[in-house]
């Protein structure tokens, strides 16, 4: 059976930001996933793309997409009433380690909490959600395709992550510690 979220689009090529946020924000409210799917679910699924790109990129050309920090706002929207305010984190540096930011990004997905992930090939192009962890494969809401694949955590960790549209992870948006 697929996923909930499988077939959910971005509405236009600067959205993937926004489809993440909203698939994610969706995530942490389960009865909002139904909202979204059906006839009616597409015309409110661009609605809110749309708002959401709005609302977090006042400053930032939305021509470019969404920051780290617009999308940590736009999840933490959701999740501060679960207790957790999203942050952003920057994976630099040559090569990865099975520790640092990347088992962060696992472990927040394997608690539940979607993780959004931007790839690209030199520069940072698209944005994605880590929605699950099975094992040593993470499975991830791809929103241009609107699939949902698993990549494993090595193909994270050697930046040669396949199907995701581009190989090599630049940041990622993850649930911060719990507040009170």
């Amino acid at each position: 059976m697929p996923h909930p979220v499988h077939g959910l689009t971005q509405r236009d090529g600067t959205s993937c930001g926004a489809a993440v946020a909203v698939v994610a924000g969706a995530l942490l409210d389960p009865g909002h996933v139904g909202a979204l799917t059906g006839p009616a679910g597409r015309v409110r699924f661009d609605a809110e793309q749309a708002r959401v790109h709005a609302s977090v990129n006042r400053v930032w050309p939305r021509a470019l997409g969404m920051t780290p920090a617009g999308l940590a706002r736009a999840i933490s929207a959701h999740s501060a009433a679960r207790g957790r305010r999203y942050r952003y984190r920057f994976r630099w540096g040559p090569g990865y380690r099975a520790g640092g930011v990347v088992a962060e990004a696992v472990a927040g997905a394997a608690a539940g909490w979607p993780v959004a992930m931007l790839v690209g090939r030199v520069l940072p192009r698209h944005w994605v959600l880590i929605i699950g962890v099975n094992g040593a494969a993470l499975t991830c809401y791809e929103p241009s395709s609107g699939a949902v694949r698993e990549v494993t955590v090595e193909e994270v960790c050697k930046a040669q992550i396949p199907g995701l549209g581009y190989p090599r992870p630049f940041a990622f948006v993850l649930p911060g510690p719990a507040v009170s």
